[in-house]
């Protein structure tokens, strides 16, 4: 039987995803608790289901959340420890508040965890098989996670807004962004298509449509007739900061490949999508991925899986907080 070249790259990228899960990091291991608490992740599992149910863009704000962990300080729960009156920790930079949504489907796993399983697993470990559950609860491919991480109990405003690439980021910037956090350009577009589900607030992409430049208002590569949409929900003289659009509006709670499909069109709502069309490689990898939708999820889980295992703490370092909010 003769195997096609596309079948063989697909089966090839499964083997990846397969090597990934099992071998990227020999500290974190797949099935970590399953001696300690066999339940965990069918109880994290649970609680982002019934948080879906209820609001189903909480999926995109869980995803987001493990990025916005791992890119600062590695992937230790960090982005989940509160504020205090002397210090202002991640979750309140203002490129986490108030856009960053899903803290209380962590606690309320924990503190099911904690009640079958006191001091075992980590926050950090809650909120890589949270991302996970939400990517395969919205359509995407569900993937084993490595597990093992402990948590750590620094968390600093100043080092998201350093280590987080911004809406406004050209594809240099992004590709220089994630090359410090040990991903390939490749990568970079892969996990860009997360953009495909969620939100974004006004204030994230309004230069775009009334202050680009100096010499125009609207940003040029911005498809007009979607530029004149974004302008009725999001209002030049708008007083509201909580205004929000989708990020793909023609599914935004599903994972697939529209984001893609939207930047070809140039609807690419932010600088940071539509910029992966002005550099020839990541204009190829855009190409490929709307055409290919399994391969796309396929690299996605391989990139999610690689991306849970940056700075992760193991072994003695870190802690298991009993509360994901405050430092044991």
């Amino acid at each position: 039987m003769k195997i096609s070249p596309k079948w063989s790259v697909h089966v090839f990228v499964i083997l990846i995803v397969v090597l990934l899960c099992t071998s990227v990091n020999s500290q974190l291991q797949v099935g970590f608790y399953r001696n300690s608490c066999s339940s965990a992740e069918l109880i994290v599992k649970d609680e982002v289901r019934k948080s879906v149910l209820k609001d189903k863009g909480v999926a995109a704000g869980l995803v987001r959340m493990h990025f916005h962990d791992c890119f600062v300080r590695g992937c230790d729960a960090s982005v989940l420890i509160d504020s205090t009156s002397s210090n202002t920790a991640e979750k309140d930079s203002p490129v986490n508040n108030p856009s960053l949504r899903g803290f209380e489907v962590i606690d309320n796993a924990k503190a099911a965890l904690e009640s079958v399983c006191k001091g075992i697993v980590s926050c950090a470990d809650i909120v890589a098989f949270a991302a996970r559950d939400s990517v395969e609860i919205s359509g995407g491919l569900g993937y084993d996670v490595p597990s093992g991480r402990r948590d750590g109990r620094i968390s600093l405003a100043s080092e998201a807004l350093t280590n987080l690439p911004p809406p406004t980021f050209t594809v240099n910037q992004l590709t220089q962004s994630f090359a410090n956090k040990g991903f390939t350009q490749e990568e970079m577009v892969t996990l860009s298509g997360a953009h495909t589900i969620g939100r974004s607030h006004c204030t994230s992409f309004s230069n775009r449509l009334y202050n680009f430049s100096g010499t125009m208002s609207q940003d040029p590569s911005l498809n007009p007739m979607y530029a004149a949409q974004l302008k009725q929900q999001c209002l030049q003289d708008g007083t509201n900061p909580n205004l929000v659009v989708p990020m793909n509006p023609g599914s935004p709670s599903i994972a697939d490949t529209g984001y893609y499909i939207d930047i070809l069109r140039n609807r690419g709502l932010f600088t940071s999508d539509q910029t992966l069309l002005s550099d020839p490689a990541t204009a190829s990898q855009v190409n490929q991925n709307a055409k290919t939708p399994k391969l796309w999820k396929t690299n996605f889980a391989a990139a999610m899986v690689k991306m849970g295992q940056i700075g992760v703490l193991t072994a003695s370092a870190g802690e298991i907080r009993a509360n994901c909010r405050v430092v044991n």
